[in-house]
């Protein structure tokens, strides 16, 4: 199984939409409007199949109980704003508490920036700099992923299922 994890707000849900609408048989080619979102109020859980892979979405609003989740879990999908550099601080010490969980230490980690087609989004090497990506990387346990995505517009999601596929391949 595969979590996907982050902030309230991120951008989890409409990811979940466009890999489900990515993997699907009926894929063209081209992702188009993303869908409708739905309220994340209380209501961040879901499963999805794609390419036999199950996705279990947890949100912000959850954090709590992540923990109960872990066990199950082989590979791990983080998500951060891009465009919110208050919600930084507080996604990164998410992140610190997820790398130091044990039952995550044989985990995949894709730290997924999102929201790149925003005119406020930060760089790369802003975000890197103010969260210190380069020393998490270097002493976490796990072999950690980064990409930067636009959920909204589908930039790079394909290189998020292929990750995903990937790693489903290595742990089967």
């Amino acid at each position: 199984m595969c979590l996907l994890l982050g902030a309230t707000g991120v951008g989890k849900t409409l990811l979940v939409k466009r890999l489900q609408k990515l993997s699907s048989r009926d894929y063209k080619g081209d992702l188009g409007e993303p869908p409708p979102t739905r309220p994340t109020v209380g209501t961040d859980l879901t499963d999805i199949v794609a390419h036999k892979i199950t996705i279990r979405e947890l949100g912000g609003c959850m954090s709590p109980i992540w923990s109960s989740y872990y066990g199950d879990c082989h590979s791990l999908l983080f998500m951060m704003d891009a465009s919110n550099p208050t919600q930084l601080s507080a996604s990164c010490v998410q992140l610190l508490g997820l790398l130091s969980a044990e039952q995550l230490a044989e985990a995949s980690v894709l730290i997924l920036f999102n929201k790149i087609d925003l005119p406020c989004y930060m760089t790369m090497e802003e975000i890197k700099s103010l969260i210190r990506l380069t020393d998490i990387i270097a002493c976490a346990k796990q072999n950690i992923t980064t990409a930067e995505i636009s959920a909204r517009k589908g930039t790079g999601v394909a290189g998020v299922l292929h990750w995903l596929q990937n790693q489903h391949r290595a742990s089967s």
